[in-house]
């Protein structure tokens, strides 16, 4: 079993956790997980919520944020490991958030929610990698065209995200829908073909990663025979005792039945799945009361929202569950039990 290659460092197994805002994958989950052979990511999104100015100042407590984050997280792995950040491209100070990573010689910076045309122009001449979200064959080929003919850049990794991920989705709701919904192992096949051949023709090798309900051992086995260099996961993260969420966040993904998986409109402007809780059906019927903006998303109407998804997201990691959005995969009835990030890693890559 090969890990994930990246420039001069390469993982053991070919596990990528995927970033969980806000606040659900910071140093103590993502530096674990890289410490034991996956690579672990860091999620950007309002990652300074703990600092004591973010209230008033959230783009610079955000910023301030970046550096501890990763500057602990590599504490807890090492230098020798990959380590990661997902940067949502809606967020309004994108491109500040990117510039931070870069200066504090980030390994790796998943890009998505959003198309990143431009994240090329902020990596070049260092040592950061970058690799798009993708939810289709043509998405991955719209942004690898445009990166190698504005900027010469050729990705460095792809990720492939179908529809049963959890959080934010790249797809509509009418392509959620059971009969229309695309399955990720067609979209993985086809990626890994357009790739092979860009490989050929540049000379560069492009590991593709395959992420959304994504479960065991036999799931990675799958996508692995399939062409893909690994796979991202991150339902199964919360449920370790080093994820950085509260225990009732935890708790929360213990208790879920399937039925309680929903696909809910966010706020921004895309379908998400979450648990369907007290808080998301207060919010089908009526609007909460936003008192403060924390200028985080392109694509918040603040006006005609019906709730502050950072406030919201904030209350989950906290524990406030009454008042909280609880994002999450597929399959997060499956969930049990509490065990390490090494308990895990090690379950998914026995016999492997």
């Amino acid at each position: 079993m090969k890990g994930i290659k990246l420039g001069d460092k390469e993982s053991k197994y070919p596990i990528i956790q995927g970033g969980m805002g806000v606040g659900v994958s910071l140093h103590r989950l993502a530096g674990n997980v890289s410490k034991e052979g996956g690579i672990g990511i860091i999620s950007t999104a309002d990652i300074g919520y703990q600092e004591e100015d973010f209230a008033n100042n959230p783009n610079e407590a955000n910023l301030r944020a970046i550096g501890k984050e990763i500057k602990k997280a590599r504490e807890i792995a090492g230098e020798d490991k990959i380590l990661g950040v997902n940067v949502m491209v809606a967020l309004k100070n994108y491109a500040d958030i990117v510039k931070e990573c870069v200066k504090q010689k980030i390994d790796l910076i998943i890009s998505g929610a959003g198309i990143p045309k431009n994240l090329p122009e902020y990596v070049k001449g260092t040592n950061t990698k970058i690799a798009p979200i993708v939810s289709s064959l043509r998405c991955c080929q719209l942004i690898v065209k445009h990166w190698m003919t504005k900027y010469g850049y050729v990705p460095d990794m792809i990720v492939i995200e179908g529809p049963e991920a959890g959080g934010h989705l790249g797809f509509s709701r009418e392509e959620l829908q059971e009969e229309n919904k695309p399955k990720l192992e067609d979209i993985t096949a086809q990626v890994v073909k357009y790739i092979k051949e860009i490989e050929k023709d540049t000379g560069k090798e492009i590991p593709v990663i395959s992420a959304g309900g994504i479960w065991d051992k036999n799931d990675i086995k799958k996508f692995l025979d399939l062409g893909a260099s690994g796979v991202q996961m991150a339902t199964r993260f919360v449920a370790t005792y080093e994820c950085d969420a509260s225990e009732e966040f935890k708790d929360a993904y213990i208790n879920a039945k399937k039925e309680d998986i929903k696909i809910i409109k966010s706020p921004v402007g895309m379908p998400g799945r979450a648990i369907n809780n007290e808080f998301i059906k207060k919010a089908e019927n009526e609007n909460c009361n936003i008192d403060r903006c924390y200028n985080c998303i392109k694509t918040c109407d603040v006006k005609n929202s019906p709730y502050c998804i950072t406030k919201a997201l904030i209350n989950a990691v906290k524990g406030n569950m009454k008042d909280a959005l609880i994002f999450c995969g597929s399959n997060v009835s499956k969930i049990k039990e509490i065990v390490s990030v090494r308990e895990l890693m090690g379950e998914l890559t026995v016999g492997l």
